[in-house]
C-alpha cells in the first residue's frame, strides 16, 4: 500500500521479526502482555500490545439449532444455509436477505437473469432487491444514460419495491429524495441489519458489515442467479480477528485505523478471509466510522468485514427498519486464523506525499492518469495539507 506512517515514539505493535527482542525487553514489565492467537492449524503469537485493556466477552448467541464455537461470519453462514455448524472452506448455498445492484452492473445482471430464467420470469422477492443508480448520473453519454433507463424499465416490469431513482432537475441538481451513493443509501434506508446476508454488485458492498451482517460484492452472473432464486453458493471464509483497544487521540479517525491494519497485513493479507473488528475502540465508533472500517477490507483482499452489533447499532436502526433481525456474536471458543492487537492510543496519523487522497484505492489510473501517483491518508491529514500546501501533521491544527 502506498502509504507511510510517521514513526511513533512507542510503536503500537511489533512485527513478527521483532518479536524475539520484544519478549526479552518486556518480560519483566507487567504493563505489557503477549497475546496468543487461535488458528485452525496451530497457535502463534501475532503481536504485542500495551496496555492490555478490557474487552467485551463474546456471547454465545445465534439461531436456534446453531452450535457454538463459531465466529460471527460462520454463524451467519450456518443460519442462512440452515445448517447447525459450519467450518471454513465449506461450500454452502445461502439464502440471501438483500441483493443490491446499481447502474454499472444492473443491466448485465438483468440480462443474465432473463437469459437463464426466461424473458417473462419474475424475481424471487421484489422486496429484497435494492436498486440504486449512482455511478452513471449527470452525464451526457447516451450509453451511460441508457443504463439508468434499463434500471427503470426492469423495476417497473418487476414491481421492485426499493428503487431509488434519480431525476435530473438541471444545473447538476437531483430530486430532493434521491439517496446518493449505494452503500450509504443501504444503511440510511434500513437495508443493513445484523445477522443477515447482503450481497451487492459492487466491491465495496463489504461496507455493510459494520452492522454485524455478512456483506460482500458479487459479479453479474451471481447476481443474475440470485435474482431468480434468492440463493448464492459461497465458501465459508476463515476469520482474522482485529482487537483494537485504547482511546482514540483527537487526530486519529477510523480511516487511520483501517489504513494502519492494511499496512500491517498487506493488500493481500486478508485474501478470501473475514475481518472481524472488536475491542473498546471499535465499540466507541459511530456507525459511519464502523462503515469506514469495513469499506476497505476488500483493499486487503478480504471477503467481508464485520463488527459485532451493539447499542450503537440498535439505536441507529430504531427509526430505519421494522424488519425483525437476529444479531449473532462470535463464541468465546471460536477459532480464528490469526489475531492482531493494537493499542490505538499509540497510533500516529498517516501522512502522504504526491496526491493526498482520502479515497479507498490508489491503483494506477484511479485519479485519471495511469502515471498519477496517489497516496492514501486520513481526512484530517488531507485537510491540514490542503491548508498548508505540503504534507502536514494534522495535530498542528488540533491543539
Amino acid at each position: 500500500m502506498a502509504s507511510s506512517a510517521i514513526a511513533p515514539n512507542s510503536a503500537p505493535f511489533l512485527k513478527k521479526k521483532e518479536l524475539g527482542a520484544a519478549l526479552s525487553s518486556f518480560s519483566s514489565s507487567p504493563a505489557f502482555s503477549v497475546q496468543r492467537c487461535k488458528r485452525t492449524v496451530s497457535k502463534k503469537i501475532c503481536s504485542v500490545m500495551t496496555p492490555q485493556q478490557s474487552e467485551r466477552k463474546p456471547a454465545t448467541t445465534g439461531s436456534v439449532g446453531v452450535k457454538t464455537a463459531m465466529t460471527m461470519t460462520e454463524k451467519i453462514f450456518a443460519k442462512s444455509s440452515e445448517k447447525t455448524h459450519l467450518s471454513p472452506g465449506e461450500n454452502v448455498w445461502v439464502n440471501v436477505d438483500v441483493l443490491m445492484t446499481h447502474d454499472v452492473c444492473g443491466p448485465g445482471s438483468f440480462g443474465i437473469f432473463k437469459k437463464e430464467f426466461g424473458e417473462n420470469a419474475k424475481v424471487w422477492d421484489r422486496e429484497k432487491i435494492v436498486i440504486i443508480p449512482d455511478h452513471y448520473i449527470f452525464t451526457s453519454d447516451e450509453r451511460a444514460n441508457r443504463n439508468v433507463d434499463i434500471l427503470r424499465d426492469f423495476c417497473t416490469e418487476q414491481n421492485i419495491k426499493y428503487f431509488y431513482d434519480i431525476k435530473d432537475l438541471g444545473n447538476f441538481k437531483a430530486n430532493p429524495d434521491y439517496k446518493g451513493v449505494c452503500h450509504v443509501a443501504l444503511a440510511q434506508e434500513g437495508h443493513c441489519r445484523p445477522g443477515e446476508v447482503l450481497l451487492g454488485t459492487d466491491s465495496h458492498t463489504c461496507t455493510a458489515g459494520a452492522f454485524g451482517q455478512f456483506a460482500t460484492g458479487i459479479g453479474n452472473t451471481d447476481a443474475g442467479f440470485v435474482l431468480g432464486t434468492g440463493k448464492s453458493l459461497l465458501k465459508v471464509p476463515p476469520t482474522l480477528k482485529f482487537v483494537m483497544d485504547g482511546e482514540m487521540p483527537d487526530y486519529i479517525l477510523a480511516k487511520d485505523l483501517i489504513l494502519q491494519i492494511i499496512g500491517e497485513i498487506s493488500v493481500a493479507g486478508a485474501t478470501y478471509k473475514a475481518m472481524e473488528f472488536v475491542g473498546s475502540t471499535v465499540e466507541s465508533l459511530s456507525m459511519e466510522e464502523r462503515m469506514t472500517l469495513c469499506n476497505m477490507v476488500v483493499e486487503a483482499g478480504g471477503k467481508n468485514g464485520i463488527v459485532p452489533a451493539d447499542s450503537t447499532t440498535y439505536k441507529y436502526l430504531e427509526d430505519k427498519t421494522s424488519v425483525p433481525y437476529e444479531p449473532v456474536f462470535s463464541d468465546a471458543q471460536a477459532r480464528f486464523l490469526s489475531e492482531y492487537r493494537f493499542d490505538i492510543s499509540k497510533l500516529e496519523p498517516l501522512v502522504a506525499k504526491v496526491c493526498v487522497s482520502t479515497t479507498n484505492r490508489n491503483f494506477p489510473g484511479r485519479m485519471g492518469h495511469k502515471e498519477g501517483e496517489i497516496y492514501l491518508a486520513s481526512p484530517y491529514t488531507a485537510a491540514a495539507s490542503a491548508l498548508t500546501g505540503y504534507v502536514t501533521d494534522p495535530r498542528d491544527f488540533l491543539q
